[in-house]
């Protein structure tokens, strides 16, 4: 069982990335350059090939079910990007997601995590889903506790760290609702 290749909630999909989806993630990514940079690591190599090399994984890892890489749409335009990916544990998963700055602050972040985890709870061996951010990136700890999640630790961060980052990740963790 795989997660929905698409989810459509009205003004808000998620889609799997398609390679004919390059010129509009790149250019999304530029415009997102300084957002971005003080959060995310990936930002430091980001290229013209780094882009197309993501895209061409997506496919790959959708397949063998490392990944599910999705476009965050609104109103039919890409603004974002998430993802539901392995976790050090075999029984997790951890989801990440950005958005385009001017697509900020209207909940489009935690409706990603929420569908997100829904999809992760279609996958029959994952009991939790974990966001996992720096403590110092305060916007990822609303998304988390608005979609539900609890702070269950913190921890060294994985390297390398991206410019404004501490070193200290929080943890948030949502389980699976026992069936009745």
């Amino acid at each position: 069982m795989r997660p929905q290749s698409v989810i459509d909630r009205g003004e808000v999909t998620l889609r799997r990335w398609q390679q004919e989806d390059f010129e509009v993630l790149f250019q999304l990514i530029e415009e997102s350059l300084e957002h971005l940079r003080p959060w995310m690591p990936w930002v430091a190599g980001h290229s013209r090939q780094a882009t197309a090399d993501f895209l061409a994984c997506c496919g790959p890892q959708w397949d063998s079910g490392e990944a599910y890489n999705y476009a965050i749409a609104y109103r039919s335009a890409i603004v974002g990007s998430c993802s539901v990916f392995g976790s050090a544990d075999s029984g997790g998963r951890e989801i990440g997601y950005w958005l385009h700055p001017t697509a900020t602050g209207c909940g489009l972040a935690t409706l990603a995590a929420t569908l997100l985890a829904e999809q992760a709870f279609i996958l029959p061996s994952v009991a939790y889903v974990e966001i996992v951010h720096d403590v110092a990136n305060a916007a990822s700890g609303a998304v988390a506790r608005r979609a539900g999640f609890v702070e269950v630790r913190r921890q060294d961060a994985r390297l390398p760290l991206a410019p404004r980052e501490s070193g200290t990740d929080m943890v948030w963790r949502l389980s699976r609702t026992p069936k009745p």
